[in-house]
């Protein structure tokens, strides 16, 4: 046993190196640039309060853009909580171009598809960019957004993210896991090809290839909509591109119950995608490898962990370099969200319902959820 456990750190340790070399690769490939900047319908589904939410909203429309932009804001209820953000949005931009629809959504599992769906006839131009309502991006987004989709054979185009603490410390704690191990993981199935991420923060494609695949409306009932959606535009000879670009999720866990929902649904939402091959991300936990190494043969385990606490402490600071200022990830947080992910990656094993935005959620096979009928509400 001791000696499995030396060579899954070894394994580890091979892995975090792997993970420097591809995001420097990754992010060092110039942006797509293009001539023409289309019309684009900013699809953005709304759900409760949330830390700054007017403010993550304006920086999609605080841009260098020439094209037309429509913001499309759709929550599911009038009496939504967002509502007030968004009203307070259409006060502060009276010439931007905003429209607000109060649902309600269409019936299935997944709320968010279902919001979507109904507002989707609001949408007045053929470039849709949807994405979550906690991401915040700069002034080029939509300029290096829109020239990514603008390249030959591109169906879709996504962004990676770093994160960023809105509600204290618990989701400070979730933005370090999102940027130290989420961030890396992703770049690494990027470039073994292990991976096709299609994400929730940017989900840039056009109305005709949506149309294709069935609208927002085909994946009502599908836990991991936004890679359905990619799956789904690869299905018709089209590619996924992910742009070198950093957007910043605005985490707002308040407390460590709710950092623990959130992060144990992304963990499940990957196990349903990876299947076999989830069990196998056990040694993108270097750290919490080392450790359990060091604990059981120190001689070899504790060089091996301060080797693993080094090169996960040099990872999140190259990270640093290339985040927006208010996604760096603070590095004295790194090792307490190592540990924290890989008691999530174990949860996540055995985790056979989920809680998403106040629902619970039973999976299905396929990627399916249904709602858990067995909780009374």
């Amino acid at each position: 046993m001791a000696w499995l456990l030396f060579l899954l750190a070894l394994v580890a340790l091979a892995y975090q190196l792997g993970a420097a070399i591809a995001l420097r690769r990754h992010f060092r490939a110039p942006p797509a640039t293009a001539s023409q900047q289309p019309a684009v319908t900013l699809v953005k589904p709304l759900y409760g309060a949330e830390p700054h939410l007017a403010g993550n909203l304006a920086a999609f429309l605080d841009q260098d853009y020439a094209g037309p932009v429509q913001l499309l804001l759709a929550t599911n209820t009038p009496d939504d909580l967002a509502v007030p953000a968004a009203r307070a949005l259409i006060a502060r931009y009276p010439d931007a171009d905003i429209t607000l629809f109060t649902g309600p959504r269409l019936s299935g599992a997944n709320g968010k598809m279902g919001n979507c769906a109904a507002a989707l006839p609001h949408a007045r131009h053929d470039v849709l960019i949807l994405s979550d309502s906690d991401m915040v991006v700069d002034r080029h987004y939509l300029a290096r957004i829109t020239a990514a989709l603008a390249q030959p054979d591109v169906g879709v185009v996504s962004c990676l993210y770093v994160g960023r603490g809105d509600a204290g410390f618990w989701s400070r704690l979730g933005a370090a896991m999102i940027g130290a191990i989420t961030l890396p993981n992703m770049v690494v199935g990027l470039a073994t090809g292990m991976a096709r991420p299609c994400m929730g923060s940017t989900i840039a494609l056009r109305r005709a290839t949506l149309e294709s695949i069935g609208g927002f409306a085909a994946f009502r009932d599908v836990l991991a909509d936004d890679h359905a959606i990619g799956a789904a535009v690869e299905a018709q000879g089209l590619k996924v591109v992910i742009p070198p670009m950093l957007l910043v999720h605005a985490g707002a866990e308040a407390t460590l119950g709710q950092l623990w929902r959130q992060h144990l649904r992304w963990a499940v939402t990957v196990r349903t995608l990876a299947g076999a091959g989830h069990y196998g991300s056990l040694v993108t936990h270097a750290l919490p490898l080392a450790l359990a190494c060091a604990l059981v043969m120190p001689w070899a385990g504790l060089p091996m962990l301060v080797a693993a606490l080094m090169l996960r402490l040099v990872l999140a600071a190259r990270i640093n370099r290339l985040a927006p200022t208010q996604g760096r990830i603070p590095l004295a947080l790194v090792p307490l969200a190592d540990l924290f992910a890989f008691a999530i990656f174990c949860g996540s094993l055995i985790a056979r319902r989920i809680d998403w935005r106040g629902e619970r959620l039973t999976m299905a096979p396929r990627g399916q959820i249904t709602p858990d009928t067995k909780r009374t509400r």
